[in-house]
């Protein structure tokens, strides 16, 4: 009976052991399911990754991956130029309405100012798009105070939001972690909440100013807390 018994305690242990590994396992599988890394530059080999594509609007675009302070990052520099990479995919946002990235800003095109056609230039903009019509665009900003959201120039019948996450040379040539909640950002502009992320654009543009402007990428992920 001694010998039954520790022959059960042993098979208990057992169970228990893999009931313990099952569950870990569930949850590093969670934890990954909620995280989708929608671009990482650090281990890229292309500045225009496998899945994007690259959309010229005016001049030339100059990319390349680089060793930035240890890490490889994108380099994206436009010089009286207007040039993006950018990515379709559909993402609800129930489980990760936070976008998560790294940039970081070391040339802004003088007089920038999302408001104006006329002066519609940013050093780096993420922008995301929920439908072919309503956007957001994440930007650092000339000269236009960090923290405004306002509606800004779009083609006709598409609407785009701007969010100013950082704004003149403050922080210029620091690499910065930006975090947004992108229901609640849409619902501030558009008054409801989105279905779902369509799409993702990394953009620079100096065209209008006429004018030269310089950033560096790292990541973009959605993210379920921030």
């Amino acid at each position: 009976m001694m010998q039954e018994g520790k022959i059960m305690s042993k098979r208990w242990r057992i169970v228990l052991s893999l009931l313990i590994l099952g569950l870990c396992g569930g949850a590093a599988g969670m934890a990954r399911a909620e995280t989708k890394v929608l671009v990482d530059f650090t281990t890229g080999r292309e500045p225009v990754p496998k899945g994007w594509e690259l959309s010229v609007n005016t001049g030339e675009a100059h990319m390349q991956l680089i060793q930035d302070e240890g890490q490889q990052a994108l380099q994206m520099r436009s010089d009286q130029a207007s040039f993006a990479i950018q990515k379709q995919e559909r993402i609800a946002l129930q489980d990760t309405p936070w976008l998560v990235w790294q940039w970081k800003v070391t040339a802004i095109p003088p007089g920038g100012d999302f408001r104006r056609s006329a002066t519609d230039d940013q050093a780096a903009q993420l922008i995301a798009a929920f439908s072919s019509r309503h956007f957001i665009t994440y930007i650092w900003d000339s000269t236009v105070p960090k923290g405004t959201m306002d509606a800004a120039p779009a083609p006709l019948f598409k609407k785009l939001f701007a969010l100013v996450m950082q704004s003149g040379t403050t922080g210029l040539g620091t690499w910065m972690t930006e975090r947004r909640n992108l229901v609640e950002d849409y619902k501030k502009a558009y008054g409801e909440a989105p279905e779902a992320l369509e799409g993702i654009r990394i953009q620079i543009n100096s065209q209008h100013t006429k004018s030269r402007a310089e950033s560096y990428w790292r990541a973009v992920k959605v993210t379920a807390q921030p």
